[in-house]
């Protein structure tokens, strides 16, 4: 299996092994695209996470945002479309998502409404050498209802507590290697890290196993010029800080009720305000992102001193993506 210490290195190398050497060009549903089956690897720190490239401009927010919704069990369309309003169009009933609301089918899933993930950890800590603590996410019945726009492209998740380390793996029908890859090992790990921390464990590797790995020909461009691009120095940080030990679920449920008020524009952070807050630094640090989001969402432009409260990583992934509304003549986006 192939193995990097950082999901960029993983994200480069699978781009560029459909780009120049796709085994299949098909056009399910009409989308064309590049196709390679069968690729899998393993992050040895899942921790970092992100894809630093400047030309990948990886939006940093919205992957947080994506992580909590999970961590939430709801299916509205209106939290998680306030971050990307192109989700929009995969409702079918234009107030909830289906597929895409993986949270649901963690916390909530089918008829008996079964708590996946409590009862992950019940097994992991009965018998910490389980190979059961799987967290179904593709439902059977996605693919009867007729011409459903949003069918989890995740089957399922699996944790393993092994020599005192939480692994997890990631069981993808099919997987966007430009877009949605870089959003699904964001979410995967940081919930790894959720369960980790839940169960007193040290963050193990994570593994990453899809079916239908392809490109898009509408982001062919864009893949191409990631890839002529120079890689990231040696020396910049790609390693997210660590979540505190323990139970983070009280500081997960205080960081989804401040959302709510970012998002509705009823609260604003500002440097001393986010230490008022009494939670640790790691999650100051979300709802730092979270108010550079309702400044960008609300007044279309970002205070430039708010960002000294941000760690040089997350700044740094803020500056690349959102540098025009740093000034004060920044266009509402």
């Amino acid at each position: 299996m192939l193995r990097f210490n950082t999901f960029d290195g993983a994200y480069l190398h699978g781009l560029r092994w459909i780009y120049e050497s796709p085994q299949f060009r098909v056009a399910p549903r009409g989308f064309a695209s590049r196709e390679n089956l069968g690729f899998c690897f393993e992050l040895i720190n899942p921790l970092a996470r992100l894809s630093c490239s400047p030309e990948r401009k990886t939006n940093i927010i919205f992957n947080f945002a994506e992580a909590l919704w999970y961590l939430s069990g709801q299916a509205d369309l209106e939290q998680i479309s306030y971050y990307a309003p192109s989700i929009r169009k995969y409702s079918m009933d234009g107030r909830t998502l289906t597929g895409t609301a993986y949270g649901v089918k963690l916390f909530h899933f089918g008829a008996a409404a079964i708590n996946q993930w409590e009862r992950a950890v019940e097994l992991l800590k009965e018998d910490p050498s389980t190979k059961r603590a799987v967290l179904q996410i593709y439902d059977a019945h996605e693919s009867l209802i007729q011409d459903n726009i949003d069918v989890s492209c995740t089957l399922g998740l699996q944790f393993f507590a092994r020599e005192g380390r939480l692994h997890a793996a990631a069981y993808m029908r099919a997987n966007d290697a430009y877009r949605g890859m870089v959003s699904d090992v964001f979410s995967f790990t940081f919930l790894q890290e959720m369960m980790a921390s839940q169960l007193g464990l040290k963050l193990g590797s994570y593994f990453h196993y899809v079916g239908s790995f392809h490109i898009y020909e509408p982001d062919i461009p864009a893949v191409e010029r990631l890839l002529s691009a120079a890689p990231p120095a040696a020396e910049v940080s790609r390693t997210m800080p660590a979540m505190p030990e323990g139970d983070n679920w009280a500081f997960v449920r205080s960081v989804l009720r401040y959302e709510q008020e970012l998002r509705h524009g009823r609260h604003r952070f500002t440097s001393a305000s986010l230490a008022q807050t009494g939670l640790p630094s790691y999650w100051q640090q979300v709802l730092a992102l979270l108010e550079v989001y309702r400044q960008i969402h609300h007044e279309g432009r970002i205070d430039p001193r708010f960002l000294d409260c941000l760690l040089p990583l997350y700044q740094r992934m803020v500056v690349t993506r959102w540098s025009p509304l740093l000034s004060s003549k920044g266009e509402k986006s």
